[in-house]
């Protein structure tokens, strides 16, 4: 198995449901990674230890997924120089407010790149690994590329369908 360039780490099993597109981006893009599940709060030793083994493992991105007081993402960017991208989870009363706030909110020293909330933030957070990783790797440059006009020809198809059902 291919050691993993991305670790995707959610404070809930209750999170799954909203990386399904972002598991989708990134094995459309060839970029292996693994998802585990780790609280901030529930299990903050196996967090803290999981976050401090990511650089000797290979691990070059981490995307923290969690929902209402959110600190998986801090916690995580705390214990590594990694770059760590948060996927506010709309799993609370607010909606997801709550965890886009706790996320995006970070002491200085301790960034956190923080994604829109839900399955949009989610996707958003797969191709932001994917640029950060395509920095030093060519070929998935070009996979990206080649991903961002499939992108585009997707509305250009809109287009024509919308223009000849108006024309009909």
């Amino acid at each position: 198995m291919t050691e993993p360039k991305v670790s995707v780490v959610l404070g809930s099993d209750s999170d799954l449901p909203v990386i399904g597109e972002m598991q989708k981006i990134l094995k459309e893009l060839g970029i292996p990674h693994e998802v585990t599940i780790s609280s901030a709060h529930r299990s903050p030793a196996r967090t803290h230890r999981y976050a401090s083994e990511l650089e000797s493992r290979g691990v070059q991105v981490v995307i923290a997924c969690a929902g209402a007081a959110a600190h998986l993402a801090g916690v995580i960017a705390a214990e590594t120089i990694l770059p760590v991208i948060g996927v506010p989870i709309d799993s609370s009363p607010l909606l997801g407010l709550d965890a886009l706030l706790s996320t995006s909110m970070m002491p200085a020293g301790i960034p956190v790149a923080t994604m829109g909330i839900g399955k949009m933030g989610a996707a958003n957070a797969a191709v932001l690994a994917a640029q950060i990783l395509a920095r030093g790797d060519e070929e998935l440059a070009g996979r990206l590329r080649a991903y961002k006009r499939k992108l585009a020809d997707r509305v250009e198809e809109k287009d024509r369908a919308l223009r000849k059902a108006m024309d009909a």
